[in-house]
């Protein structure tokens, strides 16, 4: 009482106006004591603390005190109702941390002890409760700088002059495609690596320490994200989304490694490894020894999810084999067989090289070089880095030269001819070869040649030009052009010899057409209009024999009933005579064998009479001789004559007499003619022999 009258005495107020004064004062002042002292933290708030005085100092190069120490405290308060020292701290409220489902909060330290040289991201210390214990984290000797943990999404009571969050969306890869991931901390690459090696435990790079604790290295990794959502510290692992490798329909991918063993020397493919799953398990595929460079193994169509840092994969199109067409293919992998040919063998003659050089390139499978076996029509995935195809036409493959070039699969054209004939006439010539390649011929054909290309370009459009060139040089223009089925012919001969070098069958060589110049042509032209004028004058002779043919032809027709029968009766006559025939030769051989008996008899009788008739004309003679020597040869004979002519055996008259004179004159000219007969008969000296008399006949002698 005596405390408060003298406090109201010191403001001139009575005891009892001054206690209903103080009353008030003394609650304001415990307001404000409480107020300083009592701290109340809402639900999803915390409360930073400084301390103002009544403490040591921070070290020097921190940001934050620890209990004790003067300065923003690294604790915090969280929600609910705290007592302090009163007037010793300055409480400042913030709302909570709060990391949403979609999000991730990366992490950057304020303070802390300084990060190890040559890293980036500080270590990771236990205890500090995802950075909700600022203390904790730097008695653990946290670092300073950025985290590798983050914070998966929730509330957090995060000391914001400690620690600094940044909010970035959560990492999501969507269907048919990949993430490249590089990290920006770790290990360096090993010597002559692209690619990180691959560590197991880092939940797909989501679990940073694990990444870099167990030898994660800095750079491009070998592994890949797949389609999902990935919590991934993108300061530490930056993600880079790609399309997926799609290998469309009717077309394959073709893939090269950017990493791995080298290839040796004398390969061009890469050899065939198991373990890398379609080139999707980098990390197997070095495992397994795969090495650099093209691949023999190729994608199907369908969706890959491979590195692209690792493994280029280009698309090709399949193989399609047309009917009428074979594939021959070469090989760029296999063993040599050149070497396996040449080994422990002689040296080769120069022929047995040439033949050798070309034919060696045809081998069986297995080895590297032109395939012996050709792939028919049909579809086939085919490795074209390890597998050239040419395609071989089968069917007749027709090559022009014309002015109008034949359209269609496997058409060649050219322009015409241009040549000189032997009389310096310049022609063009139209021709058209056709060629076929038989399917067992086709890789030797390959051997000499390569393509059909080759062969039209290099091989049959020179000699076509050369032959005809040639052949007109020795020949004129008009001759040329008449002997054209023979030219064509020898034309066909010589290219049929020369592609058979190339295993390449000739099925024919045509002149289509002979252009010959303007001057020529009308002497050409007059030519044919008279030979034509010709051959219409030869046919209307011609049917003017016809006709008279014909004529002859119907009066032998009128004629024809007669020369039948006349024909009928000469074979009538002939059977009759034929008849005849044997019924003679039967009566004579009746006649003969009697005849036979009778001659018998006559012989003897006729010995006696011819023994007779030469004695009488032995006295016969010895008279005349007589009478020649008396008479003379002449007067002789036509005393003989006379006797024959009366006697009636010598007729000297005709039996009728035509005269030019009148009647009663004939006897006139028999005697005329009997004069001069004689007169002939005795001039000419003509000896008259008498006539031997006539044998009597048998029976008569005497």
């Amino acid at each position: 009482m005596e405390l408060l009258s003298s406090f109201a005495a010191l403001f001139g107020l009575k005891a009892g106006e001054f206690g209903i004064l103080i009353v008030p004062i003394l609650a304001a002042l415990l307001l404000f004591v409480l107020f300083h002292t009592i701290v109340i933290v809402g639900g999803t708030q915390i409360a930073v603390l400084e301390r103002r005085w009544l403490g040591g100092s921070m070290p020097e190069g921190r940001v934050v005190a620890m209990a004790a120490q003067v300065g923003i405290q690294a604790r915090i308060l969280g929600p609910g109702l705290h007592f302090l020292v009163p007037f010793l701290y300055k409480v400042e409220k913030f709302p909570m941390l709060e990391v949403k489902e979609t999000e991730v909060g990366l992490v950057e330290s304020i303070d802390g002890d300084p990060v190890s040289p040559g890293r980036i991201f500080a270590k990771v210390v236990q205890g500090h409760n995802l950075f909700q214990d600022g203390e904790a984290f730097l008695t653990n000797q946290g670092e300073k700088g950025p985290q590798i943990q983050i914070l998966p999404p929730g509330l957090y009571r995060i000391n914001p002059y400690l620690f600094k969050v940044a909010m970035v969306a959560a990492l999501n890869i969507g269907n048919n495609r990949i993430g490249i991931v590089v990290a920006a901390d770790g290990q360096p690459l090993a010597p002559g690596r692209l690619l990180a090696r691959r560590v197991d435990g880092h939940e797909s790079f989501q679990n940073g320490q694990a990444f870099l604790e167990k030898g994660g290295q800095k750079g491009p990794q070998i592994d890949i994200l797949f389609p999902g959502s990935y919590r991934i510290n993108s300061k530490l692992f930056q993600v880079e989304v790609r399309e997926a490798v799609m290998v469309p329909a009717k077309k394959e991918g073709l893939v090269t490694a950017r990493d791995g063993e080298p290839l040796p020397p004398t390969e061009y493919v890469a050899k065939t490894v198991a373990g890398h799953r379609d080139f999707q398990d980098a990390a197997g595929f070095l495992a397994n020894g795969g090495q650099r460079g093209p691949q023999l193994d190729f994608l199907k169509p369908g969706t890959y999810y491979i590195n692209p840092l690792m493994f280029d994969v280009s698309s090709d199109e399949v193989l399609n084999v047309q009917r009428g067409e074979v594939a021959v293919i070469v090989s760029n992998i296999g063993k040599d067989p050149a070497a396996e040919a040449l080994s422990g063998k002689k040296p080769m003659t120069a022929d047995e090289a040439l033949k050798f050089g070309v034919e060696r390139y045809v081998v069986d499978s297995g080895y590297r070089g032109i395939q012996r076996d050709v792939l028919g029509p049909g579809t086939y995935y085919l490795n074209k880095l390890a597998f050239t195809p040419h395609i071989i036409p089968t069917t007749n493959i027709t090559i022009d030269w014309a002015e109008e070039k034949v359209a269609g699969k496997g058409a060649r054209g050219f322009d015409p001819l241009a040549i000189v004939s032997k009389d310096g006439f310049e022609m063009t010539v139209e021709v058209k070869v056709i060629l076929r390649v038989q399917p067992q011929q086709a890789p030797h054909m390959v051997a000499r040649i390569g393509t059909i290309e080759n062969l039209v370009e290099h091989v049959i459009h020179p000699l076509i030009d050369s032959s005809f060139r040639n052949q007109a040089s020795s020949s004129e223009a008009m001759k040329f052009m008449q002997d054209r089925y023979e030219e064509q012919r020898k034309a066909e001969q010589h290219v049929i010899e020369e592609l058979k070098r190339y295993h390449v069958e000739c099925v024919s060589v045509l002149i289509c057409q002979i252009g010959l110049p303007e001057r020529l042509m009308l002497t050409l032209t007059n030519k044919v209009v008279a030979s034509q004028q010709k051959s219409m004058y030869d046919s209307q002779q011609e049917a003017e024999a016809r006709r008279r043919e014909m004529e002859q032809t119907k009066a032998q027709a009128a004629l024809q009933p007669s020369l039948v029968k006349a024909e009928i009766d000469v074979e009538i006559a002939a059977q009759q005579k034929q008849q005849a025939v044997i019924l003679a030769e039967g009566r004579g051989q009746a006649t003969r064998l009697e005849q036979e008996g009778i001659a018998a008899g006559v012989a003897a009788v006729g010995k006696a009479e011819g023994e007779k008739i030469l004695a009488i004309g032995n006295a016969t003679a010895e008279a005349y001789t007589k009478q020649v020597l008396a008479m003379g040869q002449a007067p002789l004979t036509i005393i003989e004559v006379m006797k024959h002519v009366s006697g009636g055996k010598v007729k000297i008259t005709p039996d009728i007499m035509v005269s030019g004179g009148g009647q009663g004159q004939g006897d006139g000219n028999s005697s005329n003619v009997l004069s001069a007969f004689m007169a002939s008969l005795m001039t000419s000296g003509m000896k008259l022999v008498p006539a031997k008399p006539e044998t009597p006949p048998p029976g008569k002698a005497g």
